[in-house]
């Protein structure tokens, strides 16, 4: 059996595909447990200048696998562990250092739609949808509706929660939500190429900004300005930053070094 996660570097970007496309890629506890340990690693190595997260078979994600590996029969703890380890996955995307790209290409459905909020950009194909069909379930989209919250105004939320709408991809791009939508065929290369522009950037600066905005965004005005303004003076003190202003007056390209 195929392992339900695939992972290939290229340079410096490390591509993650959900690879159970039986299932349509949907997260099994050993889905969930692959990608955190995966991006966690990635956080770790200041060789990773850009993270991947794709969908095998044509579709990004049909959300969680509620009916596999025991959860079904598990039992009200194993259920409340699963969901734990998922909302502890996607604080791992939302608080990493270096950047998350979702390259979506056909359903992102509930837990599918909570990876895509969490990472910093959302590449659309043509045909993805994004949805959360939980209801239908008599389920409420409670992990991952704190992070939809924060990039869709309220009434197109509850329509996609309440109603089961589906957001297209020119939807996603008008709200915000996707930076750009391309056609299916040209996805991976175009995923490619913004992944090889995000790796580009200054690795140190690019993470110590990351996880100051993401705690930012998390605090009241006051505290959050606060908070970026030491981010600030310590993104200053970096060699990359004395680099950028020498590279910029002497009107030549900046040479990287991650310090």
């Amino acid at each position: 059996m195929d392992a339900p996660l695939h992972a290939a570097r290229s340079g410096r970007t490390l591509t993650l595909t959900l690879n159970r496309p039986e299932r349509r890629n949907a997260l099994s506890p050993g889905l969930v447990a692959g990608l955190t340990s995966a991006i966690t690693a990635a956080a770790d190595d200041p060789e990773v200048g850009c993270v991947v997260l794709r969908g095998a078979g044509g579709r990004f994600c049909a959300g969680g696998d509620l009916g596999g590996e025991g959860l079904a029969d598990g039992g009200v703890l194993a259920r409340e562990a699963a969901a734990r380890a998922y909302a502890a996955l996607l604080e791992t995307i939302v608080h990493a250092p270096v950047p998350v790209l979702a390259a979506v290409a056909g359903d992102a459905l509930g837990g599918g739609l909570g990876l895509a909020a969490a990472a910093h950009l959302v590449l659309a194909a043509d045909d993805a949808r994004f949805g959360t069909p939980e209801l239908n379930l008599g389920l409420f989209p409670m992990v991952i509706g704190p992070l939809l919250a924060r990039h869709l105004p309220p009434h197109v939320l509850h329509g996609m929660i309440l109603l089961d709408r589906r957001m297209s991809a020119e939807e996603a791009a008008r709200w915000g939500f996707a930076v750009e939508v391309c056609p299916v065929a040209a996805l991976d290369a175009r995923a490619d190429a913004l992944a090889a522009q995000l790796a580009a950037r200054p690795r140190g600066v690019v993470g110590l900004g990351l996880r100051a905005l993401a705690e930012a965004r998390e605090l009241p005005l006051g505290p959050g300005m606060a908070r970026m303004a030491s981010a600030l003076a310590l993104n200053l003190l970096t060699e990359d930053a004395g680099e950028g202003l020498a590279a910029f007056f002497g009107r030549r390209p900046a040479v990287w070094t991650g310090r």
